[in-house]
This record gives C-alpha cells, structure tokens and sequence, in this order.
C-alpha cells in the first residue's frame, strides 16, 4: 500500500467508502499501488492498468487500455468522445461497488493480461484530426503562428484542433483562434 494513496484517501471529501473499497479490490488482484496525475494508479509490470477517480456525479475505475477489452457485461464507459483507449466503469453509490466486485476482478484480470500480451492501441494520429478552415486560413496567412504550431506537441496540438472543431458556428471558431494565437506562438497548450 501506497502512503500516497493513504493521503489521497484520509483526504477524500466525497467516495471515500467506493475509492477504498475499489482499492482493496484492485491490490487483491495483485496490482502495484502508485500515485500518479493526482490519483490512485494500479500497475502490472510498470504499466498502467487502471486509476481510480472521482467526479462529481460518479466515482470511476478507468481502464488505461479499456477499448480493448471484451466489456461483456455492457458496463465500460468513453469518458468522452475523444477519449480513444481507456474506458470507465462508473458507481453511483457504494453498493454499486459491492454489487460488481466479482465483475471488476474479472475485467481487472482481463486487462492484466492484455498487458501480458503486449497489445498496444493504434492511437489516431494529430493528422487526422480535423483542421477548421478558419484555422487553416489563420496558419497560411501567418508564418509565425504556422511555424509555432507545427512546433507543438502532438497533445498539444490535439487540444487546439478539438477545442477549435467544437464550435459549432464560424465566428466563435474565428474568436478562439484569435484568443489562443499569443498561447501557440508561446509554445503554449491549451490549459497551460
């Protein structure tokens, strides 16, 4: 057990009793404990297997490489629509956590093995994501701001193209370009 997943439980304002018991359940399945990005993190072999988090709605077991998995119980959940591996499984309350126990062991167990296999994801590429015309337009007529995005990291990238695409009508995508052109000739994401 992790001192720093202690912590992180003693101070939990909200599914302390899920998170604990989600623990128990994934050190029973014989996964390391670290604490990684804020959260409880659970590995096999020095790869991510699952995290647990909590949300205001939801306390979740996020399965890095989910997609993957069978999910035979219908019960696996993209956080988003842009999330493309890891998958959740989410609890309402502490019952829901003892009501599936035996199933999260069985998917846990699951995900231990596709890292024994090696099975990696084929992730979309920062290509393919779609490039708004009116931020192509910005790109062409400003070598600057060209030079500095293609300088970015492929995440970074990725953030600006999906938070750009998002709006629905032209001017709010004109407006966000033009709110973020000082961030990316800085280098700079999105959140940064």
């Amino acid at each position: 057990m992790n001192p720093a997943v202690d912590n992180f439980l003693d101070k939990a304002k909200k599914w302390k009793a899920e998170m604990t018991l989600l623990r128990r359940i994934c050190l029973d399945c014989g996964l390391t404990e670290e604490y990684k990005w804020m959260h409880p993190c659970y590995t096999f072999q020095g790869s991510n297997v699952v995290l647990i988090h909590g949300f205001k709605a939801y306390c979740a077991l996020l399965f890095h490489k989910g997609v993957l998995l069978s999910d035979s119980e219908g019960i696996l959940v993209q956080q988003t629509e842009n999330v493309q591996v890891a998958r959740q499984i989410r609890f309402a309350d502490l019952e829901d956590v003892i009501r599936l126990e035996q199933t999260i062991k069985t998917y846990i167990f699951e995900a231990i093995e596709v890292e024994k296999a090696g099975v990696e994801v084929k992730m979309k590429k920062t290509a393919e994501f779609e490039m708004p015309a009116e931020f192509e337009k910005a790109l062409d007529s400003n070598q600057d701001l060209k030079s500095a995005f293609e300088a970015l990291t492929p995440g970074r990238k990725r953030g600006y193209l999906l938070y750009f695409t998002k709006a629905k009508q032209a001017k709010t995508r004109t407006s966000r370009i033009e709110k973020y052109i000082p961030k990316i000739i800085d280098g700079k994401g999105l959140n940064d």
